[in-house]
């Protein structure tokens, strides 16, 4: 999953959204110097990446993509979950969304001096772009595609996934939605799990 689903699953606590946010620049077990909060959102992040990659309907959702995009299919699959969670964002959150986007930057800019170096260069474009709240678009999420495939230099063909998209948008929305279901469903048990054996 991309930002906002990994942001959204980790729950309230505030902790567990920076571990959540920060683990994709976090190099193996590179986090101890953390608080035990931020390292189980850390944690947490990783087994929702592998309870992703592993799911059936991810997989089925790959394999709708065309293969020119190679390794990258779930890159886009991320993204393209994303725009579905962000556009229909108020089926899971009583918050709207440019409000709960601009309470996630700020809780990243006060909490700036602990992130990674990586986290830190990325902070100002995401905010000033708003990308989170950029998702809920096809043309927010059709440049923010454009500009990862820039980073990739061009190998990354996602700027033309866009096309992917409109070309299946029905049978893209219904696979998230089952398996989003599947995934909160994942992550509570597993925020029950650890708060159990710490208390």
């Amino acid at each position: 999953m991309n930002f906002l689903a990994h942001i959204y699953l980790a729950g309230t606590n505030k902790e567990t959204i920076l571990g959540n946010f920060i683990a994709d620049s976090i190099q193996g077990n590179k986090f101890h110097h953390y608080s035990d909060g931020i390292q189980f959102g850390i944690k947490m992040h990783r087994a929702i990446d592998v309870f992703t990659d592993e799911h059936p309907i991810f997989r089925q959702s790959k394999r709708r993509l065309d293969n020119k995009y190679r390794l990258y299919k779930g890159v886009i699959i991320d993204l393209i979950y994303d725009h579905f969670l962000a556009k229909n964002w108020q089926q899971y959150s009583d918050i709207p969304l440019d409000i709960y986007s601009q309470s996630f930057y700020q809780l990243l800019f006060k909490e700036f001096d602990i992130l990674p170096e990586k986290t830190q260069h990325l902070l100002p474009y995401m905010s000033q772009q708003n990308w989170l709240y950029k998702y809920r678009t096809l043309q927010g999420i059709g440049e923010i595609m454009h500009d990862m495939n820039v980073r990739t230099r061009g190998i990354s063909k996602m700027n033309e996934a866009i096309v992917d998209l409109r070309e299946n948008y029905p049978i893209f929305e219904k696979d998230f939605t089952l398996f989003f279901d599947e995934l909160q469903k994942y992550c509570t048990q597993y925020i029950i799990d650890h708060d159990s054996k710490n208390t």
